[in-house]
């Protein structure tokens, strides 16, 4: 354990946790809604620093950020805890543990930026769990990679107060964003907390102010973020303030956890989400967890040809030029660095 960031002492013995917008008060001897952050004699210890409970080299489409050195291999690394307790969550295995849980490894951050490097990886992706609440790890190691001119993927609910966010933030290179829905009673009724409104505000900040590449995923779940007025008013809230060239994902549900009475969404919600968004004005839009569909492709928006083929996280066409521009047209298109065709049918070594 260490001593936390971003903690203010109170009377009786308790503290006040500032790094997500919960500010849990904590009594002594008590955790935080993230199960890793702990008052001990009136101070606030994290208990995760350098747990990680997975580790692999991943295509970095698979984050998914799909307008981000396409092809390339991504470090993905992931401890336990989240400040959200999400009824739908696809890895409560480790989002909901504590440092109890039985596979975890001690690793500091130079180990970590010494495997990206042995494997080739361009990247580093703090994934799985809930990176947030592994806030000084992450901030120790995003700063080493940048200094080794590793880049630092963040993906995240984007659930943090605006002050430790704002230190990170210099260290980010590319963030993809959950957001849950477009209501606040979906994030107090399935993700247990008061409302999304932090997390819009993180991806403004991050591109507005940051320059972060920022993409954002939408899962959407039968009969509780799936309606049409709420999908249409989430895609122009993201033309308005983040733009019509910003990335959005929407995924299609499957049952887990504590939401395995609902049925799959259907394919055509999901299209129908697609379909909306663009009608909105949004330029690239991509259906997820639908391999082979052609929602999966980037195509150029001014003429219409595809210019970045997938199935799933393989890219089988691309035809955008070295100088990021359609090999048709010539549009410029938004896609961060160059293409990196991958070694032996797309597995790492």
């Amino acid at each position: 354990m260490r001593e936390a960031m971003y903690w203010e002492p109170l009377e009786g013995g308790k503290v006040r946790c500032r790094l997500c917008p919960l500010n849990c008060i904590i009594n002594e001897g008590q955790r935080g809604s993230c199960r890793v952050r702990k008052n001990i004699n009136g101070k606030l210890y994290t208990f995760n620093y350098g747990k990680v409970s997975s580790i692999a080299a991943d295509p970095v489409e698979k984050k998914p950020l799909f307008h981000f050195w396409p092809g390339s291999c991504a470090l993905s690394i992931s401890t336990v805890g989240c400040n959200m307790h999400c009824k739908h969550c696809q890895n409560w295995e480790i989002s909901q543990a504590d440092e109890s849980f039985p596979y975890l490894h001690d690793m500091s951050p130079e180990m970590i930026v010494a495997m990206a490097k042995r494997y080739s990886c361009e990247s580093i992706a703090y994934t799985y769990n809930e990176p947030v609440i592994w806030y000084e790890f992450v901030l120790d190691t995003a700063r080493l990679a940048k200094k080794e001119g590793i880049y630092n993927l963040l993906i995240t609910n984007g659930y943090i107060n605006e002050e430790p966010f704002r230190e990170l933030a210099p260290y980010i290179d590319a963030m993809n964003i959950d957001i849950k829905a477009f209501s606040d009673e979906f994030y107090m009724k399935i993700a247990g907390v008061p409302g999304g409104e932090p997390s819009r505000r993180t991806a403004v900040i991050a591109k507005r102010e940051f320059g972060i590449h920022v993409e954002l995923t939408y899962l959407i779940i039968p009969t509780l973020n799936d309606g049409e007025e709420e999908i249409r008013t989430f895609a122009r809230w993201v033309v308005g303030e983040l733009g019509e060239d910003t990335p959005v994902h929407f995924s299609r549900f499957f049952p887990h956890y504590k939401m395995s009475h609902l049925p799959p969404t259907p394919v055509g919600t999901v299209e129908m989400a697609y379909r909306v968004a663009r009608e909105e004005g949004l330029k690239f839009v991509y259906v997820g967890n639908i391999p082979g569909h052609e929602g999966e492709t980037t195509y150029c928006p001014r003429c219409g040809k595809p210019l970045i083929v997938r199935w799933g996280f393989k890219i089988t066409e691309y035809n955008i030029t070295d100088d990021g521009k359609c090999r048709y047209c010539g549009e410029p298109i938004p896609v961060v660095g160059r293409y990196r065709k991958k070694r032996y049918d797309g597995m790492w070594w």
